[in-house]
């Protein structure tokens, strides 16, 4: 696999979906780790409509209300429904322009290359972070950072649907049931990752898998409330933040 010179930008997942939606190419995104196997998110599952959707993805979706803001929209999926099905105004935004001219070309009226932390001056009433949702904050130390900013984003009465998973899942029960996690070596949601596709590998990034617990502490220190709306059937959730 070649690795991609440091000052060259590879739009990995933009270069999946354009080749999926103008070429019909299956090739698999491809997830690597330096803790785990390699995995494959299939792209097509990108492009997956409201009934192929996880039932927390369902419900968020159901949830949402007023000006919408999709963050990490990727091929536009979630922003389509809510535009086409539920008449809201969404705007979706993501890092990846291959992404957002796919978005843009399947319908998703305001579609923008925009990173999260970078978007200033707008007002939403719900802020939609799907698909481990949490994954963009990276560390733990971001999470006041995220906080912040979530806060001026948001209209009075506004709030935040956002999905993760506690991976304590992955790791050894002791003898007593209990399990065990090393915390010596950090928060065990704190992962590193690399995606590739085809020829093209990126760069390593940070990307946060939160329990609910530590999300709702986090929340209360920044005056958030936090609300446990439903569990998934793989140590999943979907939450809901508001500001107090």
């Amino acid at each position: 696999m070649k690795k991609h010179h440091s000052d060259q930008y590879k739009d990995i997942f933009g270069r999946a979906i354009k080749a999926y939606y103008n070429e019909k190419d299956t090739t698999n995104i491809t997830v690597h780790s330096p803790d785990f196997d390699d995995d494959i998110i299939p792209v097509e599952y990108l492009f997956r409509n409201f009934e192929q959707m996880p039932v927390l993805e369902q419900k968020a979706l159901g949830l949402c209300s007023g000006k919408v803001l999709d963050v990490g929209c990727g091929a536009g999926s979630h922003g389509l429904f809510l535009q086409n099905e539920r008449s809201l105004q969404v705007t979706g935004i993501d890092i990846s322009p291959g992404a957002v001219e796919i978005a843009s070309q399947r319908g998703l009226k305001d579609a923008r290359q925009l990173d999260y932390f970078n978007l200033k001056t707008e007002k939403f009433d719900t802020i939609l972070f799907l698909m481990n949702g949490t994954g963009i904050i990276g560390r733990l130390n971001k999470l006041d950072e995220f906080f912040s900013h979530t806060r001026s984003l948001l209209n009075a009465g506004g709030k935040v649907l956002l999905d993760s998973s506690d991976l304590r899942f992955l790791y050894d029960e002791d003898e007593e049931g209990g399990i065990w996690v090393d915390l010596a070596a950090g928060y065990y949601g704190e992962l590193k990752f690399r995606i590739s596709y085809k020829d093209e590998v990126s760069e390593e990034f940070d990307w946060l898998y939160l329990d609910f617990d530590s999300l709702e502490l986090a929340a209360a220190k920044n005056r958030f409330s936090c609300t446990l709306l439903q569990k998934g059937e793989h140590y999943d959730y979907l939450a809901e933040l508001k500001p107090l």
